[in-house]
């Protein structure tokens, strides 16, 4: 079996001089870098937890992952069977849990893809296509949970 290694680094940048006194005493603002990469993520946890809303949080990115992953083996199945995507957005959708001791878990997320494509012929097999993509995403196979899907496929021609 062929296996993949990845590496991140996360450091926090939100120390106000008093570092973790209390819960309230810094902020969850942080960077994300990624070896090769250029750009670093500007990360914070959500506002609910006293986050930055103007960055992106651990629950943002695990969403974007998931949606990423899928459109990526969509864009791929889609090369293979002939069907020529010309614009693919979704507006994927989560739900977390948070427990009484302030832990939680994702327990839905629907993806809503809107695609559309050159021949409108292929607008079934585009659907059922996405069905496929979530089979080999490999994200959503390391989810505990049914990763839902919505898409609207619509034809230019």
């Amino acid at each position: 079996m062929k296996q993949h290694n990845y590496e991140i680094q996360v450091e926090w940048t939100g120390n106000e001089g008093h570092g973790t006194l209390d819960y309230k005493s810094y902020n969850r603002n942080h960077k994300i870098l990624a070896k090769g990469k250029y750009v670093e993520i500007k990360g914070s946890s959500d506002p609910s937890f006293l986050g930055d809303q103007t960055r992106y949080n651990p629950e943002d990115l695990f969403l974007s992952s998931l949606s990423a992953c899928h459109m990526l083996w969509y864009l791929h199945l889609c090369a293979v069977h002939k069907i020529i995507v010309t614009a693919y957005l979704d507006s994927a959708t989560g739900v977390m849990e948070e427990t009484e001791n302030g832990s939680g878990k994702f327990t839905a997320v629907t993806l809503n893809p809107k695609v559309i494509i050159i021949d409108s012929n292929k607008i079934d097999k585009a659907n059922q296509l996405h069905q496929e993509a979530n089979k080999m995403c490999f994200i959503a196979n390391s989810c505990n949970f049914k990763i839902e899907h919505n898409p609207q496929i619509t034809a230019e021609y």
